[in-house]
Formats: C-alpha cells, structure tokens, sequence
C-alpha cells in the first residue's frame, strides 16, 4: 500500500508541513538562539505568549521538554507533585518529574472531570513536616488525552487551580491541545488559562508544524525556564528554521473546527458497526471500544493498519483514532468503510 492510500489517524503529530511552512523554512531570518540572536524564534515566542495571554514565551523542541521544564522551575528537589492519574505528564513522560527534578508524585483520579475538584486539591495539598514532602506543584490537563480528548470547561480548570493556589501552590496546563479546547468550548484560550501560572502547549499537533512546542508564563520565570531548557540539552542555534513553520502554524487555530466536525462524522459512523460503541468526541479524538465486538484492541489496530487507517491501542478493547491537518471528511468516509471491513473479518 502506498503512503498516499494511507489513512493515517494514529495522531495528529503525523502532520507534514505544508508548502507554505517549507518555505518559510527555508527562507527563515535566524540567529543563534541561545544568544538570542534569532529574530523568528523571537518573533514567534512573542506570539505564543500573546496567544495564551501570557507575559513571556519559550519554545521548546517538545511539549514533553517544555513539560518537565515548567515542573522543573516550579519545584525544589524532594517535594511533591500533584496530578490527575491518567495525565499525559505522570503516564507519558518516563518518570521525568522525579528524574528530572528530584520529586515525589502523587495522583488524583479525576475521572470524567478530567481535573480534580477543589475539595479534592485541598485533602491531597499537604505541608512540609518532619515526615512529608511538601507539595510543590499541581499539574492540569486540556485538553484530557487519555479521557478522549475531553475539553475541560474553564470554571473546572478556574476552580481547581485557585483552590492550589490559595494553598501557596503553584499550578501548570499541560496544554499541548488547548487551542482544540478554546475552539471546542468557544473560549478564548487566554481565558481558558486565566488562573493557571504557566502553561505549555504544541504547534505540531493539531496545529500542524513539523516541530516544537512553548512554554508560557511570567517573564521571571520564563527567564528561569529558559536557564533549565539549556540543562535539559534544548538549547537550539539557529532555530529559527524550525520556528517559521511555528508562526504559520499559529495561524491554523481556527481551522481546528475542521478536525472536531470531522473526529464527529468518524464517531458516527465508526458507531454503527455491530460491536462497535464510540462516545461522541469533544474534539479531534475519537475512542473506539471493540469490548462488545470480542475484539481486543491490540488485534484491531493491526488489522486497521493491513487496511490502510492508522490508529493506536488505548487499553485492552479501546483505540484512538485523531483527525488531523491531514484528513479530510473523504478520508473519514474511506476509513468507516474500510474500518467496517476489519470489524466484519474480525469478527466472523
């Protein structure tokens, strides 16, 4: 099968940049970064961190770098940090807070919430004493990988971040797809993250560049975040030809609608195979439980992969699938049709 008969929805980091964001590339005014001679990786943090409604920006080779930096910053070595027990920073990024960072983590199910209520932060907020850690740092997340992709409304990020807060404790967004939660929500994303102290979010996932991510917050500790991003090895040199695309990438926040109307038509039709039950999406993300079905998602995803749809094993009978810059509602007609297919052989 051709790449071109490849329906890939495994995520949407599988992107490739447009034409325009080649040349952008290429024609990029750069400098070395680490000096901060780089006019377009300027530029761009300027950007970002208007675009979230921050005082400063740092981009980050990562939204896992930008992440582990943001904890990295908040924190001292040995204390503590709350997070919701199926976020993208305790499941996803190889124990980095206590690699990195010398912490303790300790998690909160949120379930369908998605983030911890405020009476929920307060019992797990401890102080330091003589046999415990303090906490040092709550982590949020939206929008919820893991639960699907869930939009989390900003009364639930505004409470849970000010009950820390009131504590004495800081609070960072994952917000690697946040700019899918402001559209989703119909909310500005720089109200989305009124109350969180620093933010992080990706121009190569929905947003379609071929690399990067930013970290946002106060100019103070951007400074400092900027100091860690060099110990962590994401000092970058002439970065700006990695930063244009990131510019024309801002631009396509609005063009996220596209991708949520079409994860919407997917989950129906994905739906109404036999065996199939498929939540509708919040956003780009689509979950498809195959448990009724007898099939387990590890056989699924292979299957789907022999007949050209890309996608990626959740848990035992679950499977993501996330539209992208790339798939067009053809796509997701042609990827129904062969996904019934699959359903069908594998179930005879």
């Amino acid at each position: 099968m051709s790449t071109d008969d490849f329906i890939d929805m495994r995520s949407d980091t599988v992107t490739r940049p447009s034409e325009a964001m080649r040349e952008a590339a290429r024609d990029a005014d750069v400098g070395d970064d680490v000096y901060r001679d780089d006019p377009t990786v300027n530029e761009l943090e300027r950007r970002a961190a208007e675009a979230v409604g921050m005082e400063a920006a740092l981009y980050t080779p990562s939204g896992t770098m930008a992440n582990q930096i943001a904890v990295n910053v908040h924190t001292e070595p040995g204390q503590e940090l709350l997070l919701e027990r199926e976020s993208h920073i305790y499941r996803w990024e190889l124990a980095g807070a206590s690699a990195l960072s010398g912490l303790q983590t300790r998690t909160i199910d949120a379930g369908d919430r998605c983030v911890p209520t405020p009476e929920e932060v307060e019992e797990a907020i401890v102080e330091e004493d003589l046999h415990r850690p303090g906490t040092g740092l709550l982590t949020l997340e939206n929008t919820h990988n893991y639960r699907g992709g869930r939009a989390v409304p900003k009364d639930r990020i505004d409470a849970a971040a000010t009950a820390a807060r009131d504590a004495g404790v800081p609070v960072h967004l994952d917000g690697a797809r946040v700019f899918n939660a402001s559209v989703a929500l119909d909310e500005p994303a720089p109200a989305l993250v009124s109350e969180i102290d620093s933010v992080t979010f990706c121009l190569s996932k929905g947003l379609g560049a071929p690399v990067g991510s930013v970290l946002a917050g106060e100019e103070a500790f951007i400074e400092d975040a900027r100091r860690v991003r060099k110990l962590f090895g994401g000092g970058m040199r002439q970065a700006g030809m990695i930063a244009a695309p990131g510019l024309l990438a801002l631009e396509n926040v609005d063009r996220l609608a596209e991708d949520h109307a079409n994860a919407a038509d997917l989950a129906a039709g994905l739906d109404d195979l036999p065996g199939v039950s498929v939540p509708d999406p919040d956003t780009n993300i689509v979950v498809a439980d195959t448990e009724a079905a007898g099939i387990e998602a590890s056989d699924f995803v292979d299957a789907c992969t022999d007949a050209g749809v890309g996608c990626g094993e959740f848990d035992t009978y679950t499977t993501r699938f996330t539209t992208n810059l790339d798939i067009d509602a053809e796509d997701v007609a042609d990827a129904v049709d062969r996904v019934s297919a699959v359903v069908e052989d594998l179930s005879a």
